[in-house]
């Protein structure tokens, strides 16, 4: 009774503090802190009611029983995310994104490779990883390469698709500008139409970004060396080691949000005189 008593007290002065903040003015401080208060009033609130209500560890661990995991495996987290970000989520993600980046140029180079890539682009983007991830495992092995073609496959089209949009998004006029210049295709595509294409660009290494650590853990749930975060999520829970299963969570939900926002904050420099970024 003294943990849900605890759990509920947290709730409301949580409730209360956050809502005195959201009223105030709205500054740099206040949007960093207002989501860490939320973020700390569920962990206590998950602690509380764990505890108050005897949850078994095996349906749901406290967080406190989580943190007490990380701390005693951090040298097999951090072997697990080498393997799986470093050599799978990232080297898929830079070969994919560059990739398609690359592709995309001829795409609006060449006008046949429009009408027939991104209809193929389009079907292939729809297909689920869980489909593709065992066909790459049987091709590629079942060491990090596999995992990163997975990736590979996943990103691509999506920044191959924001790539193509971003570089038509320059006007008539501006173009009409370029040519009035004597400017030919290549000093266009790199003064006019990849600077107008940057917004774009980075939407899809954003989306990117998230597939990536997604398609990289799920490939390793069909086929992996003894190591990995895939590979350690479903050996857990066949031995109902949740609270082992929680701390990889942890550890893909902290690198797959500081992935992003590195990419936002990339973002935010290069296209500092995009409207979408003035307000901040």
């Amino acid at each position: 009774m003294i943990w849900l008593i605890f759990a509920f007290g947290v709730w409301g002065l949580g409730w209360w503090v956050n809502t005195r903040l959201a009223a105030a003015p709205r500054t740099r401080v206040t949007g960093l802190v207002v989501p860490l208060i939320f973020g700390i009033t569920l962990i206590a609130i998950w602690e509380g009611v764990v505890r108050g209500l005897e949850i078994s560890p095996v349906l749901l661990p406290a967080p406190s029983m989580i943190a007490a995991r990380f701390v005693a495996s951090t040298d097999i987290l951090w072997e697990d995310f080498v393997q799986t970000v470093i050599k799978g989520a990232l080297s898929g993600y830079v070969l994919g994104c560059g990739s398609a980046f690359l592709v995309a140029i001829l795409v609006d180079r060449y006008d046949f490779l429009r009408q027939g890539l991104l209809p193929v682009g389009n079907f292939v983007a729809a297909l689920p990883v869980i489909g593709m991830a065992p066909i790459l495992v049987m091709w590629f092995g079942f060491d990090w390469q596999s995992k990163a073609a997975v990736v590979v496959v996943m990103v691509f089209f999506p920044m191959l698709v924001n790539t193509v949009q971003g570089l038509a998004d320059s006007s008539a006029m501006q173009r009409d500008l370029m040519r009035t210049y004597a400017a030919g295709y290549w000093a266009t595509l790199l003064k006019l139409r990849l600077p107008a294409a940057m917004p774009f660009i980075f939407n899809g290494l954003k989306i990117a970004s998230t597939l990536a650590l997604i398609g990289a853990i799920v490939a390793e749930f069909f086929g992996s060396p003894i190591r990995g975060m895939g590979f350690r999520i479903s050996t857990s829970v066949g031995q109902l080691a949740l609270d082992l299963v929680w701390a990889e969570i942890v550890v893909a939900a902290v690198v797959g949000s500081a992935f992003y926002g590195i990419v936002a904050l990339v973002e935010r420099a290069v296209t500092f005189w995009h409207p979408s970024q003035r307000h901040s």
